[in-house]
Parts: structure tokens; C-alpha cells; sequence
């Protein structure tokens, strides 16, 4: 017997060894990503089509500059806000869905751990494999609770501090983005001159920009470089061509 229990016990110290020495390495910051990448394709694109539109209409520099860089603060409070709201709205979601899923737990207890057995059929479970599951999360209330919040409702509990971060993360990505396309205003003095050296700037910003957020969500970095590119082209192209259009 003694031999036998050795020899169930040995497999389970080597998966606990093996498991240990194991390290994982997932990506776990998509929501910041997520956040950059909204900042900073906007900052980019807008102001860059902005400077056009009024390089197009023959403004000075000066006015260009100063105009972009007012859109680039409005723009950053705008987007700052919508991100903070958004993230809020976020919380607040999770935490009706919770004391509700609570609610149900205690008050149709039976309902909701029918509900544990519907879930894991759906991952081709039988009954006889799950049913020490149900009866386990039922007499851990908390753990049950975070199950159904999870699988049942698809929803994470969201980071308290998030709201603010989004917040903040966005603006400052749009910012950063804005500056690109207006730094040659700054520089320059002849507002055609400006344009030029900004489409170049921002063009390669773009492209550089595109590759790295490809990389990052996993989708073809080339084809994404190349599509952020003509997005933003296209719109400095758009508000260049109406300016000139009105001009004229």
C-alpha cells in the first residue's frame, strides 16, 4: 500500500515542481495600450489635418501653430473627459451587475447553481465531471459570486484607480501625438515651408506608430504601419483640398 500511495503521490510533486519553474509571460497591459493608442492616432491625425486645412486657406505660420495648438488642449480635455466617463461607466456597470448576481445567489440559490452546470456543459462537461464543482462554490459564496460575475456575465473587475489613469494616459498621448504634426510651426516661418516638413514628420510618426501598435495587438505591423499611414493622409489631404476649395 505503501508503495502505491508513493507512486500516486510522486507525479503530483513533479507537477507542483513543474508548475513553479514555469513562468508565464502574457501581456497583461492592454487597457493601457489600448488607451495610448486612442491618444495618440487622434493626436496625430486631427491636428495634422487641422494645420493642413489652414496651410491650404494660406495662413501664417503663427496662426496655424497657435490654432493647433489649441485644438491640441481642447482636444486633450475632450478626450481626457470621454475616457474618464468612459472607464467610470465601467465601475459603475460591474457594480450593479454584482449586487445583483448576489441578490440571485441568495435569494434562487438552485437557479443560479443550475446556471454553474449550463456553463460548464458548454465546455463539454458531464454532469458527474462538474458536479463537485457546484457543490464546492456553494459553499464558498464569495467564489461563487466571482465565477458567475466572470463566466456567466463575461465581466473583470475593474481596477478602482482605472478611471483616472485612462484619463490622464489618453491625454497625455494626445498631447504628445499633436505636437508632431505642429513642431514645424514652430520652427519654420513660411507656413508652406511648415506644411511640407510637417506631412513628412507626421507621415513617418504615423507609419512608426502603426508598426508599433501592430506589434502590440498582435495583428501584421506592416500592414498596420501602412494603414495608419494613409488614414492620416487622407484626412490632411481632405482638409487641405476643402481649405483650397473654399479659398478659392
Amino acid at each position: 500500500m505503501a508503495g502505491a500511495g508513493e507512486g500516486r503521490e510522486q507525479p503530483t510533486m513533479l507537477e507542483k515542481e513543474l508548475i513553479s519553474s514555469h513562468k508565464e509571460h502574457h501581456f497583461t497591459a492592454g487597457e493601457v495600450v489600448r488607451d495610448v493608442i486612442m491618444g495618440v492616432s487622434d493626436g496625430l491625425t486631427v491636428p495634422f489635418a487641422l494645420a493642413a486645412g489652414l496651410s491650404g486657406a494660406s495662413a501664417p505660420s503663427s496662426l496655424v501653430l497657435t490654432t493647433g495648438l489649441a485644438e491640441v488642449a481642447a482636444g486633450a480635455i475632450s478626450m481626457e473627459l470621454g475616457g474618464y466617463l468612459a472607464a467610470k461607466s465601467e465601475a459603475d456597470h460591474y457594480e450593479r451587475e454584482l449586487s445583483r448576481e448576489q441578490e440571485e445567489i441568495i435569494t434562487v440559490p438552485d437557479i443560479e447553481a443550475a446556471e454553474i452546470g449550463e456553463i460548464m456543459s458548454n465546455y463539454g462537461l458531464e454532469p458527474h465531471e462538474y458536479g463537485p464543482m457546484v457543490t464546492g462554490l456553494r459553499r464558498k459564496p464569495q467564489a461563487w459570486l466571482e465565477f458567475m460575475m466572470r463566466f456567466e456575465l463575461g465581466l473583470e473587475k475593474p481596477d478602482p484607480r482605472r478611471a483616472l489613469q485612462s484619463a490622464l494616459t489618453i491625454a497625455l498621448s494626445y498631447v504628445v501625438g499633436g505636437l508632431v504634426p505642429l513642431m514645424p510651426y514652430m520652427l519654420i516661418s513660411t507656413a508652406y515651408d511648415a506644411m511640407l516638413t510637417s506631412v513628412v514628420a507626421t507621415l513617418v510618426a504615423l507609419f512608426f506608430f502603426g508598426y508599433v501598435k501592430g506589434r502590440f495587438t498582435g495583428s501584421r505591423p506592416l500592414f498596420s504601419a501602412l494603414q495608419t499611414t494613409f488614414i492620416g493622409a487622407a484626412a490632411s489631404a481632405a482638409a487641405y483640398g476643402i481649405a483650397k476649395a473654399v479659398q478659392a
